[in-house]
């Protein structure tokens, strides 16, 4: 048996887990664990400007590809505490990743030492397990555990917490015989498809509703070949976008107050059944479940037994992973399908492609300052099918999942439950990170943007390009529209006049400079018109200087953008569209 430091012991378990790279920030209580990685020499490591930047690049990184783990690493203390975040986002999302912390040697834990805190506490309840480390022999059991728990069932994020002196001591550990563990997924059985099946054949107007477990479980092919057998419509989540590309003649728009398509919302509302698949009804995709269950059956399948009624309790659960669900979905449609045994859909597909040609928001607006709409027009004429958008939270998360269009899983990577300020710099550098040229475009407003400005310089140090496409109303614009329920507009202005920027007038922060401060590029744009040309130079930067590229587009200080409390009350602020050149970029557009 080979004697080593657990810590040793540690970052070797990593690598026969199959990670490859980390994140993090070093510290002299996690030192030990920066020694052993260094002596091990195969997982690369990304220096973080914050550890809640690291722990939301280990969130995108996860998120990038199929079995990928990311992992976060942060000395003791205020190192865990800022992990928490990314913690809860992932956790929230169903996404694993493994984070790390230095701790206080044990006899001084409960002392008040300098940066002890009792981190498995304060993550337990935003962690799928968090474990503080007493002995060193059982390190490499906790960290076997880890991985096999953030496997196993519902995805989600684990805390390993290290004492110094566990990290050093000295144990036996045999890495050729080591063996990750077979996670656990549980499995729809036939006689459970074949009652689902049933009750779908029986609907005259059925709908598949398709969630990020589908894309967790790497099943998205499957489920755009059980929407072709049975020739139903599907309507994605957010988390599911995706799932089925936004041209396919079954996709049938997203629902939700929000983030939503009109012919989304509509083509729920016309339905009498769904088929839930990985997805969690969330509020913001249902509004009140008494519109939303109103005058429907529905079928859940989850992976995790406890969301299985609740938030509404459906006609029939199946506890399952998607991917096996589907695969057996798969079969039995297809036998059904052979023996004659499937209703025609045709006239119920045509009737919500009716709806996708023309229930379409405008986009083509020409004003200046630029309306938020025109910039996602122009998006989708500049960047291609294969683009991989990463986004948060705010108004123009909103209206880009109104007005984008997504062609294949995991080129949407969303904090859907979350939505932390900041996330979106950190996360799409750990896109990047996760595939070295990847096409990545990511998006926020001025306010998501400055959370975690600082991040950018690790794009520029690592050599780690994408676009960024900041709109800057210099406002909080989702929690100033909310106000308008209150009458007020108050504490939401992010406008002043930047002394040492005049030419931004009441913008305020001067992004453009604090952006190439960090080592990277940024262009400012003011008028529509020169929003393509932009964008096409941000290309030719990105290529040539391999570090982010942010491109500002200043927009109207106030837009409201389309929602509501109910999916038959949303609100319509600005035009529809009319006729084809509203709406250029729309798919199936009105003629």
């Amino acid at each position: 048996m080979a004697k080593m430091k657990a810590i040793e012991a540690a970052a070797k378990i990593l690598e026969l887990e199959g990670v490859t790279k980390a994140f993090g920030v070093p510290g002299a209580a996690i030192n030990p664990f920066y020694a052993a990685l260094k002596g091990l020499g195969s997982i690369s490591h990304v220096l973080a400007r914050h550890v809640e930047g690291a722990s939301h690049m280990a969130e995108g990184y996860t998120r990038a590809n199929p079995g990928n783990i990311g992992v976060c690493i942060g000395t003791s203390g205020p190192a865990g505490t800022d992990m928490i975040t990314g913690l809860y986002s992932a956790s929230a999302d169903s996404i694993p990743i493994l984070c790390i912390t230095g701790q206080a040697p044990r006899a001084r834990m409960h002392k008040e030492d300098f940066q002890a805190v009792d981190i498995e506490s304060i993550a337990k309840p935003v962690a799928k397990w968090a474990t503080t480390v007493l002995e060193p022999g059982q390190v490499p059991g906790v960290f076997q555990q880890a991985f096999h728990i953030m496997r196993s069932g519902r995805p989600g994020p684990v805390l390993i917490d290290l004492p110094f002196d566990v990290q050093m001591a000295e144990i036996e550990f045999d890495p050729e015989a080591y063996q990750p563990m077979t996670p656990y997924k549980p499995a729809a059985t036939r006689i459970q498809v074949e009652k689902a099946l049933t009750m779908l054949n029986a609907a005259d107007k059925p709908l598949l509703v398709s969630g990020g477990g589908v894309i967790n479980a790497d099943a998205a092919a499957l489920l755009t070949e059980f929407a072709e057998v049975l020739n139903v419509p599907v309507i994605p989540t957010l988390m599911g976008w995706g799932t089925i590309p936004d041209d396919h003649g079954l996709m049938a728009g997203m629902c939700g107050l929000q983030t939503s398509h009109r012919y989304g919302n509509a083509n729920l509302l016309a339905s009498d059944f769904v088929l839930g698949v990985g997805n969690r009804w969330a509020n913001r995709h249902t509004g009140s479940v008494e519109v939303y269950t109103k005058g429907r059956k529905f079928v859940h399948v989850d992976i995790e037994p406890t969301q299985i009624g609740r938030v509404f309790g459906p006609d029939l659960g199946i506890v399952s992973d998607a991917k096996a669900a589907l695969e057996l979905f798969v079969e039995v449609a297809k036998e059904w399908k052979a023996a004659g045994k499937l209703k025609d859909r045709g006239a119920w597909v045509a009737e919500c492609q009716e709806r996708k040609r023309t229930l379409q928001r405008k986009t083509h607006f020409d004003n200046t300052p630029v309306k938020p709409q025109r910039v996602y027009e122009e998006m989708n004429k500049a960047f291609g099918r294969d683009t991989t958008y990463v986004s948060t939270i705010g108004l123009s998360q909103i209206a880009a999942a109104q007005f984008l269009h997504v062609y294949k899983e995991r080129n949407w990577i969303n904090c859907g439950q979350a939505g932390p300020l900041g996330w979106t710099i950190p996360a799409a550098l750990g896109v990047c990170a996760a595939e070295p040229g990847r096409n990545v475009v990511a998006l926020s407003g001025d306010y998501d943007f400055q959370f975690m400005i600082e991040e950018l310089a690790v794009g520029a140090q690592f050599k780690l390009p994408y676009i960024h496409v900041l709109v800057n109303n210099s406002y909080l614009g989702l929690i100033r529209q909310s106000q308008r329920g209150f009458d007020m507009d108050y504490c939401v202005q992010l406008s002043f006049e930047n002394i040492n920027a005049p030419e931004l007038g009441e913008y305020g922060v001067d992004h453009k400079a604090v952006v190439e401060g960090l080592g990277c590029k940024a262009i400012r744009v003011f008028k529509p018109e020169d929003i393509a040309p932009a964008f096409e130079e941000a290309k030719k930067l990105m290529a040539e200087h391999s570090v982010p590229v942010v491109v500002e587009v200043i927009l109207e200080r106030v837009t409201n953008i389309s929602m509501g409390v109910e999916i038959d009350a949303v609100n319509e602020f600005e035009e529809l569209a009319e006729k084809g050149e509203d709406a250029p970029t729309a798919i199936s557009l009105l003629d």
